[in-house]
């Protein structure tokens, strides 16, 4: 047991977004966050601000609001990030390439330690400072790194193998980009993130507003 609370996953998904906003905050000199400053910065209502930050057992002071350095402390424990997490990237196309050139990665906390390909066209280059792996050497890799979550960067058809590799090894969570649905123990969470699905919402709300101009021209 963590001895975390039980937080739920809709409030767990605004955290990193006051946390955000806390950096932000104390970047330009405030020592303090009301409910309302988190609110306007996090586009949700004051309330449901006092309603997700109690789960951390925290509670502002009426007329003056949370301690900010005291508050990011807070979030960065319940997320996690008092720790550098390692990561592994797998697959090393154009997106997982990508990925291994951002810099956010470190800054917050998940640092990419190791790069992953089955090519032997990729295997031996060396990406950002990293030379990229053989996909038979994950389980090598992730043990001599302490990789702790893997990152997911291939086409859909190769991504059930990967994820089960990256369980085998002994990987503890997972985000991936490829567009197809995983199986995995409901030990290890997964965070999907498919591109063409946000697109095509953007476009249906792209559409409808389109539609509404269109009906009071």
């Amino acid at each position: 047991m963590s001895g975390l609370p039980e937080i739920p996953d809709a409030t767990v998904a605004r955290l990193p977004i006051y946390r955000r906003s806390l950096v932000q905050l104390i970047s330009s000199g405030e020592s303090t966050a009301s409910s309302a400053d988190l609110a306007d910065l996090a586009g949700v209502n004051a309330a449901k601000v006092r309603k997700d930050l109690s789960y951390l057992g925290t509670y502002g002071v009426r007329g003056v609001g949370y301690d900010a350095e005291m508050l990011l402390i807070q979030i960065d424990r319940a997320l996690g990030l008092e720790f550098e997490t390692p990561v592994v990237i797998v697959g090393m196309g154009n997106l997982g390439q990508a990925l291994a050139h951002y810099g956010g990665f470190q800054s917050k906390g998940f640092p990419i330690v190791a790069l992953v390909d089955a090519s032997d066209d990729k295997v031996g280059q060396e990406i950002d400072g990293l030379t990229v792996s053989h996909f038979d050497d994950l389980a090598r890799t992730v043990s001599e790194n302490g990789i702790s979550v893997g990152i997911i960067a291939t086409p859909a058809d190769a991504a059930q193998k990967v994820c089960d590799a990256l369980v085998d090894a002994g990987v503890r969570s997972i985000l991936t980009f490829a567009p197809t649905v995983l199986q995995l123990p409901d030990s290890v969470p997964v965070r999907k993130v498919d591109l063409a699905t946000e697109l095509q919402i953007l476009g249906y709300y792209q559409q409808r507003e389109g539609g509404e101009d269109a009906e009071t021209a």
